[in-house]
């Protein structure tokens, strides 16, 4: 079974935020290559969604994987998809940040 993989708004904009920062830092074209990658990796879900490590302990159903070690991908699964929650970079406090959401 393949699930389709969905961004939440959240996690667009997060891509878009980093985005940003690689294209000021380095160049538009770096920026690109990263955040296409990023995407990429995400899609990869679809074939095997239960990748990661299940952080129940943060919020029901999440799921955390890492990206080249500098990055952090939140997702949950459910039968019909996999969403991608949040895109984290460079230590961000993706824990916290996950939980306040909750409150919202």
């Amino acid at each position: 079974m393949q699930y389709p993989v969905v961004f939440t708004p959240e996690a667009q904009e997060q891509l878009a935020e980093l985005y940003r920062y690689i294209a000021a830092a380095a160049s538009p074209e770096i920026a690109e290559r990263y955040t296409s990658a990023i995407v990429t990796y995400c899609e990869g879900l679809q074939t095997f969604p239960h990748r990661g490590t299940r952080r129940d302990d943060i919020r029901p159903g999440l799921r955390i994987t890492s990206y080249k070690k500098r990055g952090v991908i939140a997702f949950d699964v459910n039968a019909e998809r996999v969403s991608i929650i949040g895109v984290f970079y460079g230590g961000q406090d993706f824990e916290s940040d996950l939980q306040s959401g909750l409150d919202e």
